[in-house]
């Protein structure tokens, strides 16, 4: 499945009652989704981080969608690798 599909079987799925939440509904959903993923991250067994995986990428598709924003335009960011200095890998300096 692609980020496109993804985001269109999400969309079939929950869309209505997404859009009936709002983004600023779904978002505070995101948000703790979010958390779980860094519990399964910090404590979880392989399972429990990827269903808590899934469940983050289908909530940011969810607000993708309800905010008009397509996955396959969105990740064109990143075609020609990093933003900043178009290198694979990227050769910014790294922050401290």
């Amino acid at each position: 499945m692609t980020l496109d599909e993804f985001q269109k079987q999400i969309e079939a799925i929950y869309y209505e009652r997404d859009r009936r939440r709002g983004v600023g509904g779904t978002f505070m959903w995101f948000v703790e989704e979010v958390g779980e993923l860094s519990t399964a991250i910090r404590d979880g067994d392989e399972a429990s981080k990827l269903e808590e995986f899934a469940d983050c990428l289908a909530w940011l598709a969810t607000l993708a969608s309800l905010s008009g924003i397509r996955w396959e335009d969105a990740i064109q960011k990143y075609a020609d690798g990093c933003p900043r200095c178009h290198r694979t890998p990227c050769a910014c300096p790294e922050k401290p």
